[in-house]
């Protein structure tokens, strides 16, 4: 079981306070967007084996919507922080590459 912590109201606990809300650090495509781009922001995810970056709202809680790094397959967290970020703090990436030598980053 995932253990979080909301980087807003400082709460830790099981996944179940929490809801997921799917990769994180999309780019989205607005009004006069490709037709490709508008399809690739819609329906094509990334599914990695290994360390992953995700949405989630603290749901039984403040409600507030945050972003957290996790490796999908020992389901490790390696941190959360505040979703309004454009890309994952310099501290926690290096949090990451020290515990993944050989995760090719973001």
């Amino acid at each position: 079981m995932l253990v979080l912590t909301c980087p807003y109201c400082g709460i830790t606990a099981e996944e179940t306070e929490f809801k997921p809300g799917g990769e994180a650090h999309l780019k989205r495509f607005g009004p006069g967007s490709s037709d490709a781009d508008y399809e690739s922001y819609m329906f094509n995810r990334k599914n990695p084996r290994g360390v992953h970056f995700e949405r989630w709202r603290h749901a039984y809680g403040c409600g507030k919507w945050f972003l957290a790094a996790r490796d999908t397959v020992t389901l490790e967290v390696f941190g959360t922080y505040r979703a309004q970020t454009t890309t994952p703090p310099a501290d926690l990436v290096a949090t990451i590459a020290q515990k993944r030598p050989d995760w090719e980053g973001v």
